[in-house]
């Protein structure tokens, strides 16, 4: 039975069948061969409920966030006052690169549109200034994984809802992770740049004064963050009410701005309308498909097999990561999560692994995943936007970071405490 399913869903992925229509056929051919009742009938029910479920409306929300945050032209103001704090370093505005993903990450909650938003502003440094084009193209691609690392992040919603997990805590337990791994990724940026100091370009130089001046401009993502995050501590909101607010304080710095006009609505909500589309439709296809998996007894079966194997904690672990990482390779992120973390989640947690820790596990596999190619989705909005040349320089260039992530993924095994401490610290 699992070999028929992988193999099933192996060949809908390479005939490059939309990965919700194809998970949704994976399912009714699942129910077909292995099923005597006509579990396609509960396809309605799955639609309904997936759609209905409160925790679920944040994504919307959030989504619609980081499309008024991009038209509103606050990332490129936030960009240029980095840029004016980060020269002194060795790579300049690479360390620029990663320090305005990791802000605009805290406001948007998706990693797709914090590499496009800051690649967008940043595109155009590269031959103005001499750098590195494979690096500096990494640090685009790899800082945009930050988006759902840091909170809010819709994937951590959908991990949530998947494991019955608190998001709060999932929130808080990103927070020191991801400037962890913030962090990572400029020490990566520096070593590269002192091994080879002319892909770091030409220093730049900025005044006092002017960096004083450009400090209003990281203000607004500092507001934001705080009427997502900080309302929902404070017990104001829930996690979707704080991603309503998140949307009224960025339609204020809009506002403030003179930036916000019908236009630039409207084609907000046709991005939110087309984004939240694509990934309700495919949490549809994978909830209905996880059904079908549990009631045909495929998700026992993978229980029993895994157990009879006889790993141990860290054993058992490990092949979790190796199976993230291959599949990573081949799938898309969200797809991914909904598709397998039902069924691996309760195994990890029998073998006593905490469900938030496990949460930011894989939300780090999945960031990974992100820039593995041949399917790393950030690898190609990179290119996108770059518009010449081949995605081998984006691949190449983002391979330190792969390694890099897997540092991070060490690093939270060895001390769990990176992604306990605060959720901890929150309960005392």
């Amino acid at each position: 039975m699992i070999a028929v399913t992988l193999a099933i869903l192996i060949g809908l992925l390479a005939l490059a069948i939309p990965v919700a229509a194809a998970l949704g056929i994976l399912g009714l051919a699942l129910s077909d061969i292995y099923s005597r009742l006509p579990l396609s009938l509960a396809m309605g029910e799955m639609a309904w409920a997936t759609s209905n479920n409160f925790l679920l409306v944040a994504i919307p929300f959030f989504v619609l966030l980081g499309e008024i945050l991009l038209r509103s032209g606050m990332a490129e103001r936030m960009y240029n006052a980095l840029v004016l704090w980060m020269p002194w370093l060795p790579g300049g505005l690479m360390h620029s690169n990663i320090a305005a993903c990791a802000m605009f990450a805290a406001t948007s909650g998706s990693s797709v549109a914090t590499a496009a938003t800051i690649g967008t502003v940043a595109m155009g440094e590269i031959k103005k200034h001499g750098y590195s084009e494979r690096l500096f193209l990494g640090t685009i691609a790899a800082g945009g994984t930050l988006g759902i690392l840091i909170p809010p992040s819709i994937n951590m919603i959908v991990y949530g809802v998947l494991t019955e997990t608190s998001i709060p805590k999932l929130y808080l337990a990103g927070i020191l992770p991801g400037l962890v791994l913030a962090g990572l990724f400029s020490l990566t940026v520096l070593g590269f740049c002192l091994w080879r100091p002319h892909w770091g370009g030409t220093r730049m130089t900025a005044s006092w004064a002017a960096r004083r001046a450009a400090l209003p401009d990281l203000v607004p993502p500092l507001i934001i963050f705080l009427a997502v995050i900080g309302s929902i501590y404070a017990g104001w909101a829930t996690a979707t009410e704080s991603a309503a607010l998140g949307v009224l304080a960025a339609l204020g710095v809009a506002a403030w701005h003179r930036r916000l006009s019908m236009r630039m609505l409207l084609q907000a909500f046709e991005g939110t309308m087309r984004t939240t589309a694509m990934i309700m439709a495919i949490l549809v296809a994978a909830y209905f498909l996880n059904f079908v998996i549990t009631s045909i007894g495929l998700t026992t079966q993978v229980n029993r097999f895994i157990t009879s194997l006889g790993l141990s904690p860290t054993e058992l672990l490990i092949v979790v990561i190796v199976f993230y990482i291959i599949l990573g390779m081949f799938m898309e992120t969200l797809s991914m999560m909904v598709a397998t973390v039902p069924i691996i989640a309760p195994i990890m947690f029998q073998a006593g692994f905490d469900p938030i820790w496990f949460g930011i596990m894989v939300i780090l596999l999945m960031e990974t995943a992100m820039i593995t190619p041949p399917v790393g989705i950030n690898l190609y909005v990179v290119q996108g936007l770059r518009t010449r040349g081949k995605i081998d320089d984006v691949i190449i260039g983002t391979l330190p970071f792969v390694a890099t992530l897997v540092v991070m993924l060490v690093l939270m095994s060895i001390f769990p405490d990176l992604a306990l401490f605060l959720p901890r610290a929150a309960s005392d």
